[in-house]
């Protein structure tokens, strides 16, 4: 699917104008001080301009994350991002929701893996249902988002699961409990946001590793927003995410994202899933 006038395929008029079946909610900031707090980092994690931004370093010395004071079943979570610029190898910068604990808990993943300078960061997106994730999707992105800040939103709601780009759905996981596929549904979940060191696996599996003499490597957070029926109000309009599915051209949006920017999905992986035993939501219908 070829969208002219962009160097990356997407004109702003479409961006604004046809993703989501529903009207999509407008940006509306929350401010750090009053919802979210510094999880971690001997502070390395440092709240900025009065809580309009958070800024995440990574030192040798330790990583940082930030949370949400408050939990949501169910909602749609907005962040905008900018990324650690130049040499990121090794490094992953992280925007997650989690429920408590470790074992059978549930997740929904974005995170960064940084990668030598001029190259593309990968962006790695999973579902986690019951403590098994093992449902992976990578892509690259079709900007450079160390340049400035851009918006990546979960919608998390009965219906579906869908990973968002700059109003651009690039992944949806649809609920499908009543044929016996695992979905979070009755857990809730706090937003993260970290920035720390997987050199051990992050860059080309682990080859290249971080360049500490870079350090102290920085990401910024802005704008958060959260549409849910507990916590924090909607973002600025009382939009229906509660039943938010895709329409034909929040479709089209995604297979574009998906045929031009996936560069892994677990339901394609022969080497872990053999012909006659992938996942069940991957044998029924195609998984976007």
């Amino acid at each position: 699917m070829h969208f002219p006038c962009s160097p990356f395929g997407v004109t702003m008029t479409m961006l604004l104008g046809l993703v989501l079946a529903s009207s999509l909610m407008a940006a509306s900031a929350i401010n750090f001080n009053q919802d979210f707090e510094i999880a971690w980092g001997n502070g390395n994690g440092k709240m900025l301009n009065n809580g309009e931004m958070i800024q995440l370093s990574l030192d040798k010395s330790s990583g940082s994350g930030f949370q949400s004071k408050n939990e949501y079943i169910y909602g749609r979570f907005d962040m905008q991002i900018k990324l650690v610029p130049g040499n990121s190898a090794g490094t992953v910068t992280t925007f997650y929701l989690k429920s408590q604990g470790d074992i059978n808990h549930d997740e929904l993943d974005f995170e960064f893996l940084g990668n030598l300078s001029g190259e593309p960061y990968t962006l790695h997106t999973n579902v986690f249902c019951q403590g098994i994730g093992l449902r992976e999707q990578e892509f690259k992105l079709w900007f450079d988002p160390t340049k400035d800040f851009h918006t990546y939103s979960i919608l998390w709601n009965p219906l579906n699961i869908i990973f968002v780009v700059d109003n651009i759905p690039i992944r949806e996981f649809k609920n499908r409990l009543s044929e016996g596929i695992p979905y979070p549904h009755n857990k809730p979940m706090r937003l993260y946001s970290t920035l720390w060191d997987a050199e051990g696996w992050a860059t080309r599996g682990g080859l290249v590793k971080t360049d500490w003499t870079k350090a102290p490597f920085n990401a910024f957070y802005r704008n958060p927003c959260v549409a849910s029926s507990r916590g924090v109000p909607p973002c600025g309009s009382k939009s229906p995410w509660q039943s938010q599915q895709l329409g034909p051209r929040g479709r089209r949006y995604l297979r574009w994202a998906q045929k031009t920017s996936m560069i892994y999905n677990y339901c394609d992986d022969r080497k872990r899933y053999p012909i006659g035993h992938r996942p069940r939501e991957c044998r029924r219908l195609k998984l976007h």
